[in-house]
């Protein structure tokens, strides 16, 4: 979900792409199986494998979303939640959240906690590929200023329930927003008790 095929991921200062990006298979108790390469796992059907989505908010308790860059192989230029991608074998979720967010917006969570996990089954008919996830989630808040990585994200927006709620009525979303953000609304009330989520 998170990488390009022309990722600014490196090692050894090789760009890698989706190809070559391995991701860690998981059964349904998000234990870890195997891998496999990142564009191979969201063929149909699709494997399930380890993921991460993040809500960022800022201190009103707008939610921060990103437009997914258009040059993206999978869903671009649909909206979606502040960050989502999937951890590099052995790297642990929170790490890879952390890391991934402030690689795509320029600015590193202020605070970042897990808020829980979801599995889900999601063909993309836009693309062709499926998201096939354990899905763990991450709730937290924003820097005050983003320098977003246009080969990643197309345009930021801080949006407030109401507000989220037109756009996803009027707006094409990533195919997973709606089962992330359900699974992860009991810790962002917590988060952010009073804005309205």
């Amino acid at each position: 979900m998170s990488t390009s095929t022309s990722a600014a991921i490196t090692h050894d200062a090789t760009p890698l792409t989706a190809t070559e990006i391995l991701l860690e298979l998981v059964d349904e108790q998000g234990r870890t199986i195997g891998t496999a390469e990142k564009l191979s796992a969201h063929q149909a059907p699709g494997r399930l494998h380890r993921a991460f989505s993040v809500f960022l908010f800022d201190t009103e308790g707008r939610m921060l979303l990103q437009q997914r860059a258009l040059g993206k192989y999978h869903s671009p230029g649909v909206w979606s939640n502040t960050c989502c991608g999937h951890p590099y074998p052995g790297e642990t979720p929170f790490a890879a959240a952390a890391r991934r967010t402030a690689e795509e917006l320029g600015a590193a969570p202020v605070r970042l906690q897990a808020a829980g996990t979801v599995t889900y089954n999601h063909p993309d008919e836009a693309t062709g590929l499926v998201e096939k996830e354990y899905n763990h989630l991450f709730v937290g808040f924003a820097a005050a200023d983003q320098a977003p990585d246009p080969d990643e994200v197309a345009a930021v927006r801080l949006v407030t329930a109401a507000e989220l709620a037109e756009l996803r009525a009027s707006t094409a979303f990533s195919v997973w927003f709606g089962t992330v953000l359900d699974a992860a609304l009991p810790a962002v009330r917590e988060l952010v008790p009073g804005a309205g989520w």
